[in-house]
């Protein structure tokens, strides 16, 4: 019995004296600075490699949509001069003599044979009279595509008395008159600013201008032209023709 309490005692003494030589020896480590060269580095817990984000893309500024782009004036231009009238209508300062309706009108002219047509206006009596004085009105009635340069009445009055009476009582003078007013062809306003035609009386007439002023012969002015007629196209002119000597 007492034997056996002195093994309990110095087991108890060997063991009070081994427990702080244990902790002694395991202090260094445990309390060791792990950067200080030699220490083992204890296992770091293992982390998941973050995936590092792309910088996210700038957003484009967002473009607001451009206001509808009015189309913008062009500039504005006076008119460019058309070198020749439209072959659809009638043109010149004289046309404003024709009648709009009825007998004499465009309309009704466009209907009619020449001689008949120009016979509805009094603007053109006295030289259908003429015409008629020549016998030349079937003729005109039945001729196609001829052009006519008909002068008016105020284009007689600038002939003398005696000059007209010539006309009128020399039946040969007065047909040569009367036909050299008279265009083998259909003459359309683009024929005008340079042109030669043939006549009725066998001589030549000439045209000439730009724009809408043109002339015949360098003398008489078209005062209302491409008047059509259901044969014949009609230039009124302010002068009477001369055919050559």
């Amino acid at each position: 019995m007492k034997s056996s309490r002195i093994r309990h005692t110095v087991m108890a003494t060997a063991a009070a004296v081994a427990l702080p030589v244990s902790l002694g020896l395991m202090a260094p480590q445990a309390f060791a600075d792990p950067s200080a060269p030699g220490t083992p580095t204890p296992p770091s817990a293992s982390v998941t490699p973050t995936t590092p984000t792309s910088p996210s893309t700038p957003t484009s500024p967002s473009t607001s949509a451009s206001p509808t782009e009015s189309a913008s004036p062009s500039p504005s231009t006076s008119p460019s001069k058309t070198p020749v009238p439209s072959a659809a209508v009638p043109f010149g300062p004289g046309c404003s003599s024709i009648p709009k309706t009825g007998t004499g009108s465009f309309a009704e002219m466009a209907k009619e044979p020449v001689a008949t047509a120009i016979s509805h206006n009094p603007d053109f009596a006295t030289f259908y009279g003429l015409a008629k004085k020549a016998g030349l009105i079937n003729r005109l009635n039945t001729a196609q595509d001829v052009t006519l340069f008909v002068p008016t009445n105020e284009a007689f009055k600038k002939l003398t008395t005696a000059q007209l009476d010539q006309i009128k009582n020399n039946e040969a003078q007065l047909r040569k008159v009367v036909k050299y007013h008279v265009a083998e062809k259909k003459i359309a306003p683009d024929l005008l600013p340079n042109g030669v035609f043939s006549t009725w009386e066998g001589t030549t007439l000439s045209t000439s201008g730009s724009d809408r002023t043109f002339k015949v012969n360098d003398t008489a002015k078209i005062q209302c032209g491409n008047i059509k007629t259901a044969n014949a196209t009609v230039y009124t002119i302010d002068t009477v023709l001369t055919p050559p000597s």
